[in-house]
């Protein structure tokens, strides 16, 4: 444990919760509240955003690792820091930008992340970012596994900070951080599946054959056949988060048993992850995940609508690399940062609302995202 710059322990809090506090309190946080998670904010008060999405993932990862008595304050950490990179527009936003800086080493929303809360935060007197510990930093870079493994390429943020900061990119994250990213998988599995039903793009007769979900809907509409659907899609994602999260804790606490860690050490070097679904689920959650690409992500009404954020995203770009002056007194706070890379930061922060405030006042016109 320990941070970048040392600082005196909190007499009333562990330094997990102290991380967990800071980034509660920061900007990024708070800007998540507008950014997209599937819908476009503005389409719907009662869909995702980024920022119900989190609170989703840490209700979950919290009860993962209160059932593998792991730490629960620094599996929540990790949880609500682990989307601070995503741009606004979801994924969309994300394309456009990595495609835009194809050139600059590109644009991903996990080393921004890290960037976001190492360097970009402007909030503490004595550093820049959140000086948050180690093992929150360590669980944020690697939650979705170790990096460089099969030869993929590290994004450049990543191996800088791991110059200052080794963060032993090619082992495994702890236990709390595989906590969170599978109740990632879990949140967004369930709540895709109740925001797609709310859109009317999915039908529960659609579901009825889906996998993981499909066996669950049978048994909710047996139970409940006069209740309307949109009644019933609630009952079935709290069944399928119950299933799914009983299946990763019958599994980890087998893998765990087997494995016999007796510290974080010995978690980092395991031959696989620890907390994960069994193999059956593990098949099922991937045909899963296809169902919604086909059914959902790649619909031709959410394909247009995110084509358009993509052009939104890549028209301010090119205006504010041509007129910086319009991003104002905006300072990425990145060492030397590159025009374009100041740009890709501006906009990377930006909520949905914002960046169609800023199309609509640079080139007055409004975005035909509804």
């Amino acid at each position: 444990m320990g941070r970048l710059i040392a600082e005196a322990p909190s007499p009333t809090r562990t330094e997990f919760q102290r991380d967990r506090d800071r980034i509660i309190h920061s900007t990024a946080f708070r800007r998540l509240k507008h950014k997209t998670q599937v819908f476009l904010e503005h389409e719907s008060d009662h869909y995702r955003t980024r920022l119900t999405h989190t609170l989703e993932v840490a209700q979950i990862a919290r009860g993962l690792a209160r059932a593998l008595r792991v730490d629960e304050d620094l599996t929540e950490a990790i949880a609500l820091v682990h989307d601070f990179g995503h741009t606004p527009f979801g994924h969309a936003g994300e394309r456009a930008l990595n495609r835009i800086m194809a050139g600059q080493g590109g644009f991903d929303h996990n080393a921004q992340a890290l960037r976001i809360v190492t360097e970009l935060e402007q909030v503490y007197a004595r550093f820049g970012g959140l000086n948050l510990t180690f093992e929150t930093l360590e669980g944020l870079v690697k939650h979705n596994g170790p990096l460089g493994r099969q030869g993929d390429v590290i994004p450049q943020p990543i191996l800088a900070f791991d110059a200052v900061m080794p963060l032993g990119l090619d082992g495994f994250a702890p236990l709390e951080a595989q906590c969170a990213a599978i109740a990632d998988d879990i949140a967004y599995d369930a709540h895709d599946i109740d925001d797609g039903m709310r859109s009317g793009i999915l039908t529960m007769a659609e579901l009825l054959d889906a996998p993981v979900v499909g066996p669950i809907c049978h048994e909710v509409r047996a139970l409940y056949p006069d209740v309307p659907d949109l009644r019933l899609v609630h009952e079935v994602t709290r069944r399928q988060i119950t299933v799914m999260v009983e299946d990763v804790l019958r599994t980890a606490l087998t893998a765990i048993g087997a494995h016999g860690p007796r510290s974080a050490a010995d978690v980092r070097t395991a031959p696989a992850a620890l907390v994960t679904f069994s193999e059956p689920m593990r098949q099922a959650e991937a045909e899963l995940k296809r169902f919604l690409f086909g059914h959902l992500y790649r619909h031709p009404d959410v394909m247009s609508r995110m084509s358009e954020a993509e052009h939104v995203v890549e028209a301010l770009f090119a205006r504010y690399r041509d007129e910086p002056h319009e991003i104002g007194g905006f300072a990425s706070h990145a060492p030397h940062p590159t025009t374009e890379r100041r740009v890709a930061d501006y906009i990377a922060g930006m909520t949905d609302r914002f960046a169609l405030r800023e199309y609509r006042r640079l080139f007055d016109r409004t975005a035909d995202l509804v």
